[in-house]
């Protein structure tokens, strides 16, 4: 438990906002309904924060005050975007009450914070030419009187007051942005500065918090877009850069810029250094009146038109999973799970064209394909390649069982960034060892030796292992073979040929012979397959 804001304490802090940013970017970015739907606040956010930590290991500072004030500064040379701007100067409003705490040598507890964000209240609507509320405004200023309602220099109780009372203000944007309310999302700049607190408490107190937003967007871009910070839908283009200027000079340029266009957000540094940002028509006006107040540079424009052009004309949103399962049972357990599922297996291989059709047919943006087999891998490359091509981004998970994908689908997190979701995925999928038992239709020389029509054979990880005469009691010998290497669950999955005692019959097994091992039986109506066994 942290008492006091010291130098390594505030460090930490701030590698555990990237990290938590990182975390969470992809989910940041899919609420950006607001001022228009981008899809920009998370990396927006995530690139502000890196600033800070960039500037924090190349300048190395000392002490408290110091520390903040680098990471403040930081924060303002990465700023990306309106959210990135702000949360810039409620981390200068944080650093400023660290100094004047430092200054009269006592060192920053919870009363620095309940004075840091007052100040970084200050500093944040004062930045803004219009402020609206329920944006990441209306959330640090609930921070900031919930710290204050705390009465306490306790910085642990602080902090966790002011993390609580920013969530639930968060949750509360809806009902002040029509934007938001249609979209059914939170502000995305609110929901970052709560990972930003909720990281601050997970320092302080050693307890990691973690919240989500209770809904994602419908991602209606065509009602979305009309919605600004200023109410107006005719500025097409957002301009930012950082400026050298004095005071005076940069208060004519916030004149001439408020009546350029809107989304007006002028902050500083306190020496000297600024960060403008603007939603114009007239780009060069915009740039000409930085040139005229100071030096302008780091000069950025972004075309909206663009970026909501690329988003619809994809028509992709959101991320969506797809399986090839055998069976209507199978098909039913995948659906459960709100996978997208083509029917298909080792003897009734789907098509690459009805893979693609699958995968176009979610809708969404992000896909992982799960083939379940390998005699669709290659089908299931192909067609990703394909969807690719039509603007999707496609991940192939390499499932060579159906209970493999399942497991796969059990650790899915769309609130991950899509690369760590498939990874994930896949090291859950190869985590379970699978197995199967068939039936000989006719005599053949397997890696077990010879086997006759009619016998039962037994598959671990695609090989024959075993060959018996009743499929009950190779079942059950299978099992014990693949628990010899260890395993807490077994997932059986019954086929359409299976005998109607099986199911029973292997059940009571694993309880006699393997008592502390769980079993999960599910009916999968797969031909072929008696059985298909997972083991985790």
């Amino acid at each position: 438990m942290v008492r006091t804001l010291d130098a390594a304490t505030l460090g930490r802090w701030c590698s555990a906002c990237v990290e938590a940013l990182d975390y969470h970017c992809a989910e940041i970015d899919d609420l950006n309904v607001y001022p228009i739907p981008d899809g920009d606040t998370g990396t927006n956010l995530l690139l502000t924060l890196q600033g800070a930590a960039d500037l924090l290991r190349r300048e190395l500072p000392e002490g408290v005050a110091q520390t903040a004030a680098v990471m403040a500064r930081g924060a303002l040379l990465g700023a990306r975007g309106n959210s990135g701007v702000i949360v810039s100067q409620i981390l200068r409003g944080l650093a400023e009450a660290i100094a004047v705490a430092a200054t009269a040598a006592s060192p920053p507890d919870g009363q620095a914070v309940t004075e840091g964000l007052a100040r970084a209240v200050s500093l944040a609507y004062g930045a803004v030419a219009e402020p609206v509320e329920g944006t990441v405004l209306t959330v640090v200023r609930a921070a900031a009187e919930a710290a204050k309602r705390a009465g306490t220099d306790e910085l642990p109780r602080v902090v966790a007051a002011a993390a609580a009372a920013a969530a639930e203000a968060l949750a509360q944007t809806p009902r002040q942005l029509p934007a938001l309310a249609l979209a059914g999302v939170v502000d995305a700049g609110g929901r970052g500065l709560v990972v930003m607190l909720d990281a601050l408490v997970g320092v302080v107190t050693d307890n990691p918090v973690v919240r989500r937003p209770s809904a994602r967007p419908t991602r209606d871009t065509r009602a979305l877009e009309r919605a600004r910070e200023s109410g107006s839908s005719e500025f097409g283009y957002e301009v930012q850069y950082l400026l050298s200027a004095e005071f005076a000079a940069v208060q004519t340029m916030r004149s001439e810029l408020a009546g350029l266009g809107d989304s007006l957000v002028v902050v500083g540094s306190g020496d000297g250094l600024w960060k403008v940002h603007v939603h114009v028509n007239d780009v060069g006006a915009a740039i000409e009146s930085g040139v005229r107040a100071g030096r302008p540079e780091a000069i950025t424009v972004t075309r909206f038109r663009d970026q909501i052009a690329a988003e619809r004309a994809a028509g992709w949103t959101g991320r969506a999973v797809v399986a090839v399962a055998p069976g209507e049972g199978l098909g039913a357990l995948f659906e459960a799970e709100r996978v997208h599922v083509v029917e298909g297996g080792p003897s009734s291989n789907p098509s690459t064209a009805e893979v693609v059709a699958a995968i176009r047919q979610t809708g969404a943006a992000e896909v992982v394909v799960l083939p379940n087999h390998g005699n669709v891998t290659g089908v299931a490359d192909t067609a990703a390649a394909q969807a690719r091509d039509g603007g999707q981004d496609v991940a192939v998970v390499p499932t060579r069982s159906p209970v493999q994908g399942l497991a796969a689908v059990a650790v899915a997190d769309p609130g991950r960034r899509f690369a760590d979701d498939v990874i994930a995925m896949a090291e859950a999928a190869a985590a379970t060892r699978w197995a199967e038992v068939t039936v000989a239709v006719r005599d053949a020389m397997t890696s077990a030796g010879r086997c006759q029509a009619g016998d039962a054979l037994g598959l671990a990880d695609g090989d024959v292992v075993l060959i018996g005469e009743s499929v009950g009691q190779l079942a059950c010998d299978l099992v014990d073979r693949l628990l010899l290497a260890g395993g807490e669950m077994v997932t059986v999955i019954v086929g359409s040929g299976a005998p109607s005692t099986l199911p029973a019959e292997l059940a009571e097994h694993l309880k006699r012979i393997h008592p502390t091992v769980e079993v999960v039986v599910y009916h999968g109506g797969q031909p072929h397959y008696p059985l298909l066994l997972g083991i985790e």
